[in-house]
């Protein structure tokens, strides 16, 4: 199995706030892993510092992806190297529409791998592919990114991201908050449209829900910033049952 994501003794901090201590994980391409634990253990943390979000520091330890450590790589570079990062609470952008966005990023990581841009009308083609399979009003795509948009839009958009610019490794902190059961099935359906031998997804969660519907290869309890447990999907069914209090006083 290919390792895509090495991730070794990380230390992690924002402010003087130390929230990741020494945080091991290992990804293989085509697993899907899920991240679970109480609030404050550092799950948002770890996806955006894969993510290189700069108000996070990585003070040790290091993350390789596909055998690079990307410690020094910038979010763009990340991205254009295939890391993707679904939001817990995706942002506003009036002003820029989804169409515009859409392609400005797809150009953007085309050229930072050093290949031509995407034809307008071949582009145009795959975006109404990915919009239809989100089923998704094709309108959205002239309005404002998330502009006006319900929780369960933003949501489903944050998802057409993803299918239109093809990852590598994704990133899912939190998709499945607020979605009733029709967003959260459409939005599973996304998630499993992109399972390959070539990615791996990291999916944050806190319910069971959202893995009835996308099965993990392995489930991890994140706790006081490291991972304490690991097992497979039968983990987050004893989670569900029993919580995390069990894992803290053992």
């Amino acid at each position: 199995m290919t390792k895509l994501l090495e991730i070794e003794n990380l230390h992690a901090r924002i402010g003087d706030n130390e929230i990741l201590k020494g945080l091991d994980l290992s990804v293989g391409a085509g697993e899907i892993h899920a991240i679970m634990g109480p609030n404050g253990a550092g799950k948002s943390t770890l996806s955006k510092v894969l993510a290189g979000a700069e108000d996070y520091v990585v003070t040790s330890g290091t993350i390789r992806y596909q055998g690079q450590d990307i410690a020094e790589q910038s979010a763009e570079q990340r991205a254009a190297h295939g890391i993707f990062m679904g939001f817990q609470y995706p942002v506003e952008i009036p002003g820029v529409s989804n169409m515009m966005f859409l392609k400005a990023a797809v150009n953007a990581q085309r050229k930072e791998r050093g290949e031509p841009e995407m034809a307008a009308n071949d582009f145009l083609a795959w975006v109404r592919h990915r919009v239809k399979q989100m089923k998704m009003d094709p309108a959205m795509l002239s309005r404002g990114v998330n502009q006006g948009f319900s929780g369960g839009e933003k949501k489903r958009n944050e998802i057409l991201q993803m299918l239109v610019l093809e990852p590598k490794l994704m990133v899912l902190d939190e998709t499945d908050s607020g979605l009733d059961i029709d967003a959260l099935k459409i939005v599973s359906d996304g998630i499993n449209a992109m399972r390959s031998p070539e990615r791996a997804t990291i999916l944050v969660t806190h319910y069971q829900r959202l893995l009835d519907y996308v099965q993990p290869d392995f489930v991890h309890v994140l706790a006081a910033g490291r991972i304490v447990k690991s097992g497979g999907p039968e983990l987050a069914r004893e989670l569900e049952e029993k919580g995390y209090g069990w894992l803290q006083a053992a």
